[in-house]
């Protein structure tokens, strides 16, 4: 799959396709062990909110890195965001725990890493309202207080700093083009 996303990134159209059809069948097995059983329509839908988050970020593909590594990493987040939004807590059988624990923990580390290195080159007050924000999941009231910042302040310094993210991480792949 890796060989594939180097191809669309490079244009290869047929690539792309083939690429997104074989994530689908990835993530519709990946959700669906992850969910209640009866819960078909929602599999499907976090298999097309997933697959658009691919193409949205397709850009920060490293393709140095396994894809598969990457797209776990975005299925997990798209799950996460399922079960915050429907309020649901999780359990899994003791047995299935190293396999989850493997792959997962695999996808979860190397996000993490990108994301913090990605971090590490904005400003320290920044860093830490874009953590607060969008990787904890406070609320703006929640860091405004925390910080002793006011709401107006903490909006304006994520909209900031995830646009100086954006454009850091398309001058990254530009240059990696040029190599």
């Amino acid at each position: 799959m890796t060989e594939r996303m180097r191809a669309a990134l490079a244009g290869d159209a047929g690539a792309y396709r083939l690429l997104l059809a074989e994530a689908a069948e990835l993530l519709e097995g990946y959700f669906a062990r992850r969910l209640v059983a009866g819960r078909r329509a929602d599999v499907d839908d976090l298999v097309q909110e997933t697959l658009l988050a691919i193409h949205q970020r397709r850009m920060t593909f490293d393709p140095t890195r396994p894809f598969t590594v990457w797209l776990h990493a975005i299925a997990r987040y798209k799950l996460v965001d399922y079960f915050r939004r429907n309020r649901q807590r999780v359990t899994i059988p003791i047995e299935d725990a190293d396999e989850l624990l493997s792959v997962e923990h695999e996808a979860a580390t190397s996000a993490r890493l990108d994301v913090d290195r990605l971090l590490a080159t904005v400003p320290e007050r920044t860093r830490a309202v874009i953590r607060d924000v969008k990787l904890d999941g406070r609320s703006v009231a929640e860091t405004a207080a925390a910080r002793g910042m006011s709401e107006a302040s903490v909006k304006v310094t994520v909209h900031r700093g995830v646009r100086s993210l954006a454009a850091r991480m398309g001058r990254s792949n530009a240059d990696r083009g040029d190599e």
